[in-house]
């Protein structure tokens, strides 16, 4: 049996962590994933689980919980006619071959080498929110054809390597592209289901060392996490919608921006100092 003490302290943290990620989603619309992972790395890493594999213990549980917050969010957002189906219909196919894919490679890198991909992956996405202007573009449509087969597995590929949904990459993309920032925001959400279900199915069939693996979890997904961050996330999540209407969001993505920054540069310097 796990030690009582160590299992309190993990749920006591956990329960703190999912109510952040639920307010930080609803204030400024980045997927829980991308506080998550970190979150949950630092978390285990403290409590003693520091294994070769503890990197797929974070991902795989991060990309569970995203299964049911973004099947809530799309079926939210098409309640209100903003999910773009055309681009969610053609992009789906790519983006399940790149989340598969992906989880293939990460069953196959040590944690060492995933948490440098989520470093510098997380350094690109903190530049974007806080540099970033919404009149930028790339093109006036989104990519079609061959570019489209292109585009949309490394969307999903990318996305299962760092444990976040659809938003983080989605969002940024399709706004280059034209799209309106809350019909992307929408179309994102049914990006992360696109992602999440067959990442989540691969990890929790991957095996994993005990020392990577912290108390009840089922193949690369945490049990007490999921549940304890489901739950928090809906209860969390309407607070920070509230906060979105009554505060202006931008300054708050800029600092948000500045302080993913932070955490991902911590992260590459446990990778380069040990």
């Amino acid at each position: 049996m796990p030690d009582l003490t160590l299992t309190l302290e993990l749920l006591a943290v956990l329960i703190v962590i999912g109510g952040l990620a639920g307010v930080l989603a609803g204030l400024l619309g980045v997927g829980g994933g991308i506080v998550l992972v970190p979150a949950f790395f630092f978390t285990f890493q403290t409590l003693g689980y520091d294994g070769p594999q503890i990197m797929q213990v974070c991902l795989g549980t991060s990309l569970s919980t995203i299964i049911v917050t973004s099947i809530r969010s799309v079926l939210s957002h098409s309640r209100k006619g903003a999910v773009d189906w055309d681009i969610l219909k053609s992009w789906a196919p790519g983006i399940v071959v790149g989340a598969i894919v992906g989880v293939l490679a990460a069953a196959s890198l040590r944690s060492v080498s995933l948490q440098m991909i989520f470093g510098v992956l997380a350094l690109v996405i903190g530049a974007y929110m806080g540099l970033g202007r919404s009149d930028w573009r790339l093109a006036e449509s989104m990519p079609k054809g061959g570019r489209q087969y292109l585009f949309s597995p490394v969307i999903g590929f990318l996305s299962v390597l760092m444990g976040i949904g659809g938003g983080s990459f989605g969002v940024p993309f399709m706004t280059l592209h034209n799209v309106p920032i809350h019909r992307a925001v929408a179309t994102a959400a049914g990006f992360g289901v696109l992602i999440a279900i067959p990442s989540a199915i691969g990890f929790l069939l991957m095996s994993i060392d005990t020392a990577s693996r912290p108390p009840y979890t089922l193949g690369a997904v945490n049990g007490p996490a999921f549940f304890i961050v489901i739950a928090m996330t809906l209860l969390t999540a309407p607070i920070g919608v509230r906060l979105a209407h009554s505060l202006d969001p931008k300054p708050l993505k800029r600092i948000f921006g500045l302080f993913l920054a932070l955490v991902a540069l911590n992260m590459l310097r446990k990778v380069l100092l040990g």
